[in-house]
């Protein structure tokens, strides 16, 4: 992506020159040049040069709108498969979808697509319930299924299940995190910036958990009190929003939540702690946990 085409010729070469000797090279069929401000899509972003009436211009990434159209289409089918079940098996089979979606898109300028893409829920699942009971009525509809389901949320139109208190997390809960650019001229293959990157990849974004997990995350240090292992182990983050949705499926199954109370000065004092599932099991059947 250049701003003219000599520019872009120039870069080229300068890339076939560092490819070369490590034996590779651009594949030509699938390698176009294009103008910054005509912008292009890679790996579901939608990357362009926006220029003001002022003549000065912004870099921006968004969720590309073939990836955003493709989505809608999925959650559409896949809350449209659900007609039968409950609320419950709705909220469980729709959030990995949702939270590994927008985790994929948080670093880039995706607030106005989050927005949109939460209305679209919320149409899909008020549809799915009045599907459910076509004999009630829309108030009686909405007063069973949406709600302050999240505590320290004021959105009353939070899509749950009452029996169970579980609910649907909305697009535009997960936090924005913006990607750090890398410094000019540092490259992963310069041994003296070996520092600079380990550096860099400690410092990389929280996962993107629900806010009590992610203060019980940091007040535990990452680690399970059970073990003393780290509760979540990552090489690298997910690259993609399907990576992402197995994910989240697998910290569901992987961690654990405990309830504690304890007495301190004669009252009860009541905390939660994070434990590995398995470690959760073990302490439940009064058996010891190993620790290293």
């Amino acid at each position: 992506m250049c701003h003219s085409r000599a520019a872009a010729e120039q870069v080229k070469a300068s890339l076939t020159a560092w490819l070369e000797p490590r034996g590779l090279r651009f594949n030509e069929d699938k390698t176009r040049i294009v103008h910054v401000e005509d912008g292009f899509s890679f790996l579901g972003f939608d990357i362009r040069r926006r220029v003001d009436r002022q003549g000065s211009g912004k870099l921006l990434i968004t969720p590309s709108k073939e990836s955003v159209k493709r989505f809608r289409k999925r959650l559409t089918a896949d809350v449209r498969s659900m007609h039968g079940a409950n609320a419950a098996a709705v909220v469980f089979r729709l959030n990995p979808v949702i939270r590994g979606w927008s985790a994929y898109y948080r670093s880039v300028v995706s607030g106005r697509v989050f927005t949109g893409l939460d209305h679209h829920v919320w149409h899909l699942t008020y549809r799915w319930a009045r599907r459910s009971h076509p004999n009630k009525s829309r108030g009686w509809v909405a007063t069973r299924y949406f709600g302050k389901f999240h505590k320290s949320r004021q959105d009353r139109w939070v899509f749950g299940d009452r029996d169970s208190g579980a609910y649907l997390t909305k697009f535009a809960w997960t936090k924005i995190v913006r990607h750090v650019p890398v410094h000019g001229g540092a490259s992963p293959d310069d041994p003296a910036l070996a520092e600079y990157w380990t550096e860099r990849r400690r410092k990389k974004k929280a996962p993107p958990v629900d806010e009590h997990t992610a203060r019980l995350l940091r007040s535990q240090g990452g680690r399970c009190p059970a073990c003393g292992e780290f509760l979540l182990h990552a090489e690298h983050e997910p690259r993609s929003p399907r990576e992402w949705e197995q994910w989240f499926m697998t910290v569901r199954r992987v961690l654990a939540k405990q309830h504690i109370v304890e007495q301190v000065d004669g009252q009860d004092r009541t905390f939660y702690r994070l434990l590995h599932a398995h470690c959760r099991r073990q302490i439940l059947a009064g058996k010891a946990v190993h620790q290293p």
